[in-house]
């Protein structure tokens, strides 16, 4: 009698859990510490950048505390946020549980980070469908700070 050995089929592959609309956290650089949603992934990377990155959208600063007693034009003050655009290798982003079921794919696209008006442009947009999803009062944990 000869004993058969398992072979697994799917040797060597990860499951692929870094996909659009996933909350990260940026590890490295300017932003580190800083809470971004993933826009768009390239898992097998493009011929300039050869690694795992992906497109992100993310908070460079988080509203500040909103109370009911509060002025209107205060409580609009306060919930501004400012917004960021980036392309992240992998390695520097942690993910997280959430996801954020925002649309940014229309506004902020791999060609808007080519020049400073477009970025600019994209950033802006991304600031107002940040700042109206913020006002909902939905995915209250991406708009807090992360304190550590």
């Amino acid at each position: 009698l000869t004993r058969r050995t398992h072979v697994n089929d799917r040797e060597g592959t990860m499951v692929k859990f870094l996909k659009a609309n996933k909350v990260v956290v940026v590890l490295q650089g300017r932003y580190a510490g800083k809470k971004a949603v993933i826009v768009k992934n390239y898992d097998e990377g493009t011929s300039s950048r050869p690694y795992g990155h992906a497109l992100v959208c993310g908070l460079a600063t988080y509203p500040r505390k909103v109370t009911k007693k509060m002025p209107k034009k205060k409580q609009d003050k306060h919930s501004r946020v400012k917004t960021f655009i980036k392309t992240v290798n992998y390695n520097h982003l942690m993910p997280t549980r959430y996801s954020l079921d925002v649309d940014l794919k229309a506004t902020v696209t791999p060609d808007a980070l080519e020049n400073a008006t477009k970025k600019t442009a994209a950033r802006k947009e991304a600031k107002k469908v940040l700042e109206e999803r913020f006002k909902t009062g939905k995915s209250r944990w991406f708009f807090t700070r992360l304190a550590f």
